[in-house]
């Protein structure tokens, strides 16, 4: 593995070993939340050791032990929670949690396993060990995506800052949303490295992909809408690593790594024999897809130069005749997980809302504190360093920086002046953050 271990081999592989699967109402458990920081520690070493570029055995765990499909499974199960018991969850009018992290530990279950998935299908064999359930995840990424273009419509993503009034619920509700966002832009990285194997894709999956949901003709929509990235203020900002970032005028022309995931998706469902023959081109496709030769500039194929391909492909589709719907009798598979676990809750949402309620969201003083020190011990500060997609910031001018409050050691500056200056909001969340550490 990396320089810098979270995990001995002999320890993953015996996390890995462990994964299983959960029912709904479990979720939040003693045994739940154990799995939850295992994940958590298998995705920080996944992020290490492909950052150290020293082989990737977490990737391989997973394949050798056949954990990818109940990573899958876990990853729906918990899709499922945040739509049918969490809305229920927060109507209920005996539920006021003093405190709301097992709540949050729940949602962010989810953007954890799709972390996971994303560093793993980089490899092409671990797609092809998803099995059967590559139909289920080529239905959630397609979940994601659509929810992404239908905000895109209603003014894009919820802001970043949180709201200074509101209950903890509503606060956990707004936190849920922004999470979400983030979750379907790791599902759009997974669909890309997806289509990397569409010539190894069984013939149910290609239909899924390209007939049930009409992939190409979704991404083209994501082309035009570009939900990761607005104007504010004048200036262009894109969203990238987590946050919003300011694109100088100079890097304006520049490919962002997500449109740059989109085009290469749809190089590989265009442009792949196996995809073309399975891909019907009706009226309807010829027009969205015709729409990209808008965006083919000179400057984008400098950067992708395997898109003078896809050039010349619609240059000749907008010279054929569209095709109309094929209506062939296809025998196939369908994505199973989220009917059969519709199927298994239908009618009790409340019942384990509320079992929830009672058994795993209002935790004694003595279990949060006991749940503080285990995270505390998951998340070390060394290693969130290290799986840092990027250098940190400066907390008053957002340039790199290489300096951090002595004090909190939380804070980051690129020089003593923006230190100063950031002092006066600074200070206040600082004594006091200061003063605890040493009560410690």
């Amino acid at each position: 593995m990396g320089d810098l271990e979270l995990l001995l081999p002999g320890e993953a592989d015996v996390l890995v070993r462990g994964l299983r699967s959960f029912q709904l109402r479990e979720m939040g458990s003693g045994g739940w939340n154990q799995q939850h920081e295992n994940l958590e520690k298998l995705n920080m070493q996944a992020i290490l050791d492909a950052t150290a570029s020293q082989g990737e055995p977490i990737q391989e765990l997973l394949v050798t032990h056949g954990k990818i499909p109940t990573l899958v499974e876990e990853l729906i199960a918990v899709e499922m929670w945040k739509q049918k018991v969490f809305p229920v969850l927060c109507r209920l009018e005996d539920f006021k949690p003093q405190n709301t992290f097992p709540i949050y530990m729940v949602l962010h279950h989810e953007a954890s396993i799709i972390n996971l998935l994303e560093t793993a299908f980089f490899h092409k064999e671990v797609c092809e060990s998803a099995e059967d359930t590559i139909l289920d995840l080529v239905d959630y990424c397609h979940r994601k995506l659509t929810l992404l273009v239908a905000q895109s419509g209603h003014g894009g993503p919820p802001e970043e800052e949180e709201s200074q009034y509101g209950t903890p619920m509503q606060e956990l509700q707004k936190q849920a949303e922004l999470m979400e966002f983030e979750i379907a832009l790791k599902a759009l990285s997974v669909l890309r490295y997806i289509t990397d194997c569409v010539d190894s894709l069984s013939l149910s999956t290609l239909s899924r992909m390209l007939s049930t949901h009409n992939l190409p003709c979704l991404l083209v929509e994501l082309l035009e809408h570009s939900p990761w990235s607005r104007q504010e203020g004048g200036k262009l900002q894109q969203f990238e690593s987590g946050h919003w970032q300011t694109v100088s005028p100079s890097e304006q022309q520049k490919l962002s790594k997500l449109d740059g995931q989109v085009w290469i998706a749809l190089y590989n469902l265009l442009l792949s024999p196996e995809a073309r023959a399975r891909y019907c081109l009706t009226s309807f496709a010829k027009g969205q897809l015709l729409k990209l030769r808008a965006f083919l500039t000179d400057t984008l194929l400098d950067q992708l130069p395997n898109l003078a391909d896809l050039q010349g492909f619609l240059a000749h589709l907008a010279l054929t005749e569209a095709q109309p719907p094929k209506k062939d009798l296809v025998l196939e598979q369908i994505p199973e997980i989220w009917e059969r676990l519709e199927r298994e809750n239908r009618g009790k949402w409340q019942a384990i809302a509320k079992h929830q309620l009672r058994h795993v969201f209002s935790p004694s003083e003595q279990e949060l504190r006991l749940q503080a020190r285990r995270w505390a011990e998951t998340y070390r500060l060394d290693v969130l360093e290290a799986v840092a997609p990027e250098q940190p910031r400066c907390a008053y001018c957002n340039a790199e920086a290489s300096k951090r409050c002595s004090r909190c050691q939380n804070e980051w500056y690129c020089c003593r002046e923006c230190q100063v200056k950031h002092w006066e909001k600074h200070g206040k969340a600082c004594v006091p953050a200061a003063q605890d550490d040493r009560a410690k």
